[in-house]
């Protein structure tokens, strides 16, 4: 029997918000050899995908915020952008294109992503291809998150995730969310205890109906469900865009290598279960395969890294 990497294994975001990262050929092989069978890439960058033919590299292509607004606007937009990014790479396993990421409600943005996924679905029907398109929201649209079962969208955010939502459900497309028990934790460390954060919490810590919560992540995830019941995405797949933790940028108050790699490591084993509510293999995307020094504004930013840009990696980590 063949190994699949890919439906075995988590997979990696490829930034490149840096000017000192391998090129994209190495970054391939560094993908390959360490059985990463997943990457989500931020733009249609044409080096990365030359590079990833043939690789058998399950693939999710961004589309730049920026460009939101000339998709939506024009379908000869889209079919150009589909015609540029997408066919001139049969051999590239393009899993979905995310047409935006962590746009908020009150961005200006806001009002062209339900558009401009609309049309590249159209394009990319009139291409007779397969590829599903979606967009990457953060957990800032929650209203209310816990306990899980009380979940929901805030008030500012309904009416974008409601037309996203209903954009999805009829394309039976995933939903793709960035999850950050990091930002959790050091947003509110009195309440919140690392362990829980990072999946060692020995029991039980929070207790919701008959289910019971033993990590912060499925509490998240979780609470996103429920929002999503509450407005007819109850059939919706979540599939997790980036989840991951620095390991330096905060004065240690959480940001260690020691932390860093318990999660990951706990993070990869974990999402082959899934969470209370919903149980099963979740695909995850673990944030990111580089440490970036020009990202910002926050240190942290610089330090979500697995491997440093010379390929050493920074943990002991087994990715299938």
């Amino acid at each position: 029997m063949l190994f699949d990497a890919a439906a075995q294994s988590v997979g990696v975001n490829y930034g490149t918000v840096a000017n000192n990262l391998p090129p994209a050929t190495d970054v391939i092989t560094l993908y390959t050899t360490n059985g990463i069978g997943k990457m989500r890439i931020f733009d249609p960058n044409q080096a990365t995908l030359q590079a990833l033919k043939g690789s058998n590299i399950e693939v999710i292509v961004g589309v730049v915020n920026n460009d939101l607004q000339g998709l939506a606007t024009s379908p000869a937009t889209a079919n150009t952008w589909v015609q540029t990014n997408i066919i001139p790479y049969p051999d590239v396993k393009i899993s979905y294109i995310a047409a935006g990421n962590e746009i908020k409600p009150s961005d200006p943005l806001a009002q062209y992503v339900g558009p401009a996924i609309q049309n590249l679905n159209n394009a990319i029907k009139a291409s007779n291809l397969q590829i599903k398109v979606s967009t990457v929201i953060d957990m800032s649209l929650l209203g209310n998150s816990f306990p899980p079962s009380a979940g929901s969208f805030s008030d500012s955010a309904s009416s974008y995730i409601n037309a996203i939502v209903s954009i999805l459900v009829s394309t039976n497309a995933p939903l793709l969310a960035n999850v950050y028990p990091y930002i959790a934790y050091t947003s509110d460390p009195t309440n919140i205890k690392l362990e829980y954060a990072l999946f060692t919490s020995p029991g039980v810590v929070v207790q919701d109906g008959n289910l019971g919560y033993q990590n912060l992540f499925d509490a998240i995830l979780d609470s996103l469900y429920s929002a999503l019941e509450k407005i007819g995405g109850a059939n919706l797949t979540v599939i997790v865009t980036e989840s991951g933790w620095p390991s330096d940028g905060d004065s240690g108050v959480a940001a260690t290598v020691d932390n860093a790699g318990t999660y990951y490591k706990n993070l990869i084993s974990h999402v082959k279960s899934g969470t209370p509510k919903k149980p099963g293999a979740l695909e995850t995307y673990l944030f990111a395969m580089f440490d970036e020094d020009q990202k910002g504004p926050a240190e942290t930013e610089k330090h979500f890294g697995l491997f440093s840009p010379t390929k050493e990696p920074k943990y002991q980590l087994t990715f299938t």
